[in-house]
């Protein structure tokens, strides 16, 4: 793939190699140019568009696009440009990147992760902002069709998450193109909304003008006539056109050019192949073999290729470059148009072009040219390969996956197909398309595969890696059942290498962690542990450091799976190989999780903004939905609603961007519980069912969130019955291991659904859980709230819970508080004098107010009413008409700082967060706003004249 400098390019011209039509007039194309100058104006007036260019082959594409560009530098756009070669569709790496990388000298480092995903669109992203914060900016791609992997999935997610920023994306895409990763795009484009372009043939008068133009006379009725046979194809027009001028078949006479005879043949690749009899024997070869090796190729390999030395073909580079069917105005020479290389080759014999190709992976692969352009030419070969064949086709597959694993799937099992049903080398590719599938929405597609997979006769270790990765998919989707399976049929098998048995067993230990039988993770053990603290491999000491710190912390020994939880962490700062564990094991992340049950809350904060800003730095795009996700929680236990919901939101959108199949319903869970307490129900309500679909069929990890959340709207609506029931097959057990899932504040929150629906043997369970965890560990403060908070809740005790009220106090958990100052309230009241209830109601009132819990304010506002007392309304609510004063506290501090130009790279850095949380609340100022561009909010902004409060 080319990318182009738009500095260089405007030296050169618009550099997109396709001077056959360039200097000539668009002819017939009016409409487009309308279209194109329309979405121009749109992007110049601050908002982002979309524009899909469309057409067979010559239709005159790359020459809409010069036009566009031209255009675009009048209108004062910054215009980056890049255009895919037919070697590019299976190459690592992103061509738009390079490209903004080339033109700017920036440059921003990836980490050596498995998954440069997320890292890629931040790059390419920040990198737009920069320059759309400077000038409108026009990101074109021709020949998309063969764009790279990587490109593409900039492609699919960018025009969405940049929608507000000064970019217009232009795409020309043949319209007959079959790859799947490109069928994604144009749905995802069409999606958004992006203006669809497509050229058909031209009309008769204009294909007229296009040979006037070119001949500097009319054409003759016999001209005319001949032009029908191209049908409309501007570029065939032009061929066909100069092919008679330089062959000197047409005479003009009074302004008139006409046809001195009728041999010139209509077939294009006939009227190629007569062109390129004409030609000497050197430039004839250097054709044929410049065909195979691409669109551009090195002139260096097509001589060895041939034989020759290069100074030897000079006489034929000449004669090609007279003829007009190469260029040569970079460090390679080129075919004029794709379609001049097609017809060259396509005219080669079958049994030539597959025998070219592989002699041309053979030369490439001698002089180390990248492993994706000797791939192509494997592939077009059609087999056989050999042993050093396979090896660069696994590098270039694995070189793919961490840009684009779907493509790498598909590229890995078009691979596997050119050899034999029971070679090795196909299973391992087979594993490990699979595993890449794993990684996005394709999920389904590689089960199947595994299972196909699988009804071959393997070898025990091959079958037994197939399965550990059917398990770890399973596992990422939630369905720890299905990967228990697959990985006690691994460990069954016989003679295993030591490592893999290993890594079974410990995926093994995880899934029993996961399913909350922490006496089966134990059992699993079995010196796994103490193995793993005499391994070199700091990772695996990392790994066991977490194991056991997770099972201390469900058993209830929470002092001591902290202080593991802090060695793991400590020892992962200084050993970078441990930053690429995945959830949960983690060491930062489970570190915040076993936090949030302790006094240590306000920790969280720093422990998860680190972690989660160095995850993003890296490009660990994987597990960033997890970092968001537990953020959520953490805030949410600190009662700041606003930010738990954008945390939340942001694990989504990321997720969504990865494709991951299965977001983490934990997300979902906390939007839920959000939307319960601010009083939108049926918000609340469309979350849980998401909630609920994405939970699988594991009870620990997401269902106990799930089971939360549908029972807290089924309180909220009335439906007691209901909501005891969500909690029963829960929180009925009286060990802490399923309460701790869940954060303390939400412990009493069971309790009181239980007992409004009558069903007092939950309530004593979570109280016998409580009782059995501060047996094992009384050191947590907040522990013990809880529990008096839950006393008070069951033996309707007042003392206990003016005890819990203390305990709350200096815990951080401000909603935990007014839930026990209402819960306290209430009981006074009972009484016959209620003057003591009202200042426990009146302080309910004010920490809900404060945190933005709509519907528990109103509801103690009745109460209080009731009680003869008058209060006045809400002072923050972020949902509602979209005024300015109904922002948020944190996103009014983004507003100066866009305002001042910041991009939302520079304003998260300013703000030392995550720039997917500075995404989704700028997406939420614009919706409150009903705005859609950050020009519109300047313009707000500074009309209002209030700007400097939005960082108070």
């Amino acid at each position: 793939m080319r990318s182009t400098d738009p500095a260089g390019d405007r030296a050169r011209g618009h550099g997109r190699g396709n001077q056959a039509m360039t200097g000539l007039r668009l002819r017939g194309r009016d409409r487009e140019i309308v279209a194109i100058r329309e979405a121009l104006e749109a992007v110049r007036g601050g908002r982002g568009a979309c524009v899909v260019v469309e057409g067979a082959p010559g239709v005159g594409k790359s020459r809409l696009l010069a036009e566009l560009d031209e255009m675009a530098r009048r209108f004062g756009f910054d215009v980056v440009s890049v255009r895919a070669d037919e070697l590019d569709q299976y190459a690592a790496g992103a061509a738009l990147q390079s490209a903004l990388q080339s033109s700017d000298g920036s440059h921003r480092s990836a980490a050596p992760t498995d998954d440069q995903r997320l890292w890629l669109l931040d790059s390419i992203t920040d990198a737009l902002e920069d320059r759309a914060q400077r000038a409108p900016v026009a990101v074109v791609v021709d020949d998309a069709q063969w764009a790279d992997p990587a490109t593409l999935f900039a492609l699919r997610t960018l025009p969405a998450r940049m929608a507000a920023s000064r970019i217009l994306w232009v795409l020309a895409v043949r319209s007959e193109t079959e790859r799947p990763t490109v069928a994604r795009v144009r749905e995802d484009l069409e999606r958004l909304g992006a203006r669809w372009l497509t050229l058909g043939p031209l009309p008769q008068q204009e294909l007229q003008h296009i040979a006037a133009d070119v001949l500097g006379a009319r054409p003759s009725p016999g001209l005319a006539r001949l032009l029908r046979g191209v049908a409309g194809n501007p570029f065939l027009a032009i061929e066909l056109v100069r092919s008679l001028a330089d062959t000197d078949a047409v005479k003009v006479d009074a302004g008139v050019a006409g046809l001195l005879h009728d041999g010139i043949p209509v077939g294009f690749r006939l009227s190629v192949a007569a062109r390129l009899e004409r030609l000497p024997q050197d430039a004839v070869h250097l054709l044929q073999i410049g065909s195979v090796l691409g669109r551009e190729f090195d002139l260096g390999t097509a001589a060895r290729m041939l034989g020759r030395q290069v100074g030897s073909l000079l006489s034929g580079i000449e004669a090609a470059l007279n003829a007009g069917l190469l260029s040569a105005d970079g460090p390679r020479l080129a075919f004029r148009h794709d379609l001049l290389r097609q017809a060259v080759h396509e005219n080669l014999p079958l049994a030539v072009r597959t025998a070219l190709h592989r002699e041309a992976a053979d030369s490439l692969r001698g002089t180390g040219a990248r492993s994706a352009e000797v791939a192509w030419h494997v592939v077009m070969s059609g087999g056989p390969v050999d042993d050093d064949a396979v090896t660069t086709l696994h590098t270039a597959v694995r070189e793919l996956s961490s840009t684009a694993p779907d493509a790498a799937a598909d590229f890995a099992q078009r691979v596997a197909g050119l050899l034999p049903p029971h070679d090795r080398r196909r299973i391992t590719l087979l594993t490990d398309a699979a595993e890449y599938l794993g990684r996005t929405r394709r999920v389904h597609e590689a089960l199947d595969l595994v299972d196909a997979t699988l009804s071959d006769a393997l070898e025990p270790p091959q079958e037994a890696s197939l399965r550990l990765v059917a398990a770890e998919i399973h596992q990422a989707a939630g369905d720890d059942a299905a990967a228990m399976t697959h990985l006690q049929q691994a460990l069954d098998l016989p003679a295993l290498p030591p490592d893999l048995r290993v890594r079974l067993l410990k995926t093994k230990a995880t899934g029993h962690v996961y399913l909350g039988d922490i006496t089966a993770a134990e059992q699993t053990d079995t010196g796994l542990v103490e193995a793993s603290y005499r391994s070199n491999d700091p990772a695996i000491v990392v790994s066991a450091m977490v194991f056991q710190s997770q099972t201390f912390f469900y058993r209830g020994r929470l002092a001591r799976a902290l202080e593991l939880a802090e060695q793991a962490t400590r020892r992962a700062g200084t050993e970078s190989v441990v930053l690429y564990l995945r959830p949960p094991r983690i060491p930062a992340l489970w570190l915040a999780t076993v936090l949030t049950a302790t006094d240590r809350l306000a920790d969280t904060e720093r422990i998860l903004r680190e972690g989660q800003r160095e995850a993003e730095a890296l490009g660990l795009g994987w597990s960033l939905p997890h970092w968001h996700a537990s953020r959520a929680c953490a805030l949410l236990e600190q009662g700041a609603l606003d930010d738990a919901a954008v945390e939340a939101e942001a694990s989504l959108t990321v997720a969504d961007e990865l494709e991951i199949t299965q977001p983490n319903p934990q997300a979902r869970s906390v939007l839920a519980l959000v939307e319960i307490r601010r009083g939108d129900l049926a918000k609340a309500n469309g979350h849980l069912r998401a909630a609920e679909a994405g939970s699988g069929t594991n009870p620990q990890r997401y269902g106990l969130w799930v089971s939360l959340a549908r029972a807290s709207l089924a309180d909220a609506e009335g439906r007691d019955a209901t909501a005891t029931a969500a909690l029963t097959g829960s929180f009925g057990d009286r060990e802490p291991t399923r309460l701790l899932a869940v954060p303390p504040s939400h412990w009493p929150a069971i309790v009181r659904i239980a007992l409004r629906g009558e069903d007092p043997s939950v309530a004593q369970a979570v109280s016998g859980a409580l009782r059995s965890l501060t047996a094992q560990d009384n050191s947590q403060q907040i522990i013990g709230a809880v529990r008096a908070h839950v006393d008070g809740l069951l033996h309707s005790d007042p003392h206990a819970l003016a005890s819990a009220i203390t305990g709350y106090r200096s815990a951080g958990r401000p909603l935990a508080l007014a839930a026990a100052c209402e819960d306290l309230g209430e009981l006074l009241a009972a009484s016959a004098d209620t003057a003591p209830a009202i200042p426990y109601f009146e302080e309910a009132g004010e920490l809900s107010s404060a945190s933005g819990a709509l519907r528990d304010h109103e509801r103690i506002r009745r109460r209080l009413r009731q009680l003869g007392v008058r209060t006045g309304a809400l002072r923050h609510h972020p949902t509602g008409p979209p005024e300015w004063g109904n922002l948020t506290e944190s996103e009014r501090k983004l507003i100066p700082l866009v305002v001042d130009g910041l991009t939302n790279r520079a304003i998260a850095d300013r703000l030392f967060v995550s720039v997917h949380t500075v995404n989704t609340h700028m997406k939420h100022i614009f919706t409150k706003l009903g705005i859609n561009t950050r020009v519109e909010l300047t313009r707000l902004a500074i009309e209002r004249g209030g700007v400097a409060d939005g960082a108070d």
